[in-house]
């Protein structure tokens, strides 16, 4: 997975904050009530942060770039990435946190501070991206929307990454005021520039304004750059990709979860993986599908060992999650 010096290849930018997870939970309680959970786990979390530590999980180096609060939870927030090279500076905010509520019929509500991710800038970030030591090297943006301040920069960035030689890889997220015109083009202007593309089902949805997948990826085709991936992951039927006019997908196996928070980004890492490994699109989508699998059917995840799951996003275990 290194490119060949003392810089991984795989690079994440984006959101680190803390996730307590809480569940399950039958309907909604009424207000001034109280109610016992029968699960929780606080744990690091955030797209980037839960991207990194799946590569972790993986056996993979990669770079993480992001900051931290000024607070006792900020302090243990760094410490959860131990291991990884991560930059993960302190500013003066309290560390954002996410409460993820999980509901007994699978779903899941999600509540967020704004906090620290509103501090990270460009200025944190682009000092320390340099030029790529090989043409595979990959940096994965994400958390655009919880990081306004970088937000202003996102296409100015992702071109000069292009231009350090790296490829670029975007997770766009879900806006929290959610979609308008205005800021679909502005994020159309971003995957028009990126080569790999990684939404869900319900953002290309959104951004193309197609409810038919078949239809949205069409349409999402044509804004694309030449030669780049469009993926689309779709929850527990698994992922599709389309690069160059030839579509594939993957399933996403049967296992048994109690929280999926976190699947999006654990299949970006090992989609990534799989790219960086020189596998096509059709076994990059496996690989992607069985690194999330493999990570979200293990609770609690502060369980998992580092590179516990190496190995999992090799095509011979494909199949593992099924088995």
């Amino acid at each position: 997975m290194n490119d060949g010096g003392s810089v991984p290849s795989l690079t994440i930018v984006g959101d680190v904050s803390i996730d307590l997870v809480l569940g399950p939970i039958d309907g909604w309680p009424a207000i001034g009530t109280e109610s016992l959970m029968e699960k929780s786990e606080l744990r690091p979390g955030g797209s980037g942060g839960n991207a990194a530590l799946a590569a972790h999980y993986l056996g993979a180096p990669c770079r993480l770039l992001s900051l931290v609060g000024d607070d006792g939870l900020g302090t243990w927030l760094a410490e959860q990435f131990d291991g990884i090279a991560a930059s993960l500076p302190i500013c003066p905010a309290a560390t954002s946190l996410s409460v993820g509520i999980i509901h007994a019929c699978g779903e899941r509500t999600i509540l967020t501070t704004k906090g620290h991710l509103e501090e990270l800038t460009y200025e944190h970030v682009r000092p320390l991206l340099s030029r790529a030591r090989h043409g595979n090297s990959i940096v994965l943006l994400s958390g655009v929307f919880l990081t306004p301040r970088i937000r202003k920069h996102y296409q100015r960035l992702i071109s000069e990454i292009s231009a350090l030689g790296h490829q670029v890889a975007l997770d766009t997220g879900w806006p929290p005021g959610n979609w308008n015109e205005q800021l679909r083009f502005e994020v159309l202007q971003w995957v028009g520039a990126c080569d790999h593309v990684l939404l869900n089902e319900l953002e290309a949805a959104s951004l193309t304004g197609h409810q038919d997948l078949r239809t949205a990826l069409h349409d999402l085709s044509r804004k694309v750059k030449p030669g780049a991936s469009l993926i689309v992951k779709t929850g527990p039927k698994g992922a599709v990709g389309l690069q160059e006019g030839i579509t594939a997908s993957s399933k996403a196996g049967n296992p048994v979860v109690f929280d999926t928070i976190g699947a999006g980004d654990s299949f970006n890492a090992g989609y990534l993986l799989g790219r960086l490994n020189g596998y096509d699109l059709q076994d990059s989508l496996i690989a992607g599908c069985n690194a999330a699998c493999s990570i979200i059917s293990r609770f609690p995840r502060r369980q998992i060992r580092p590179g516990e799951l190496a190995g999992r996003i090799a095509l011979s275990d494909a199949l593992a999650c099924n088995e």
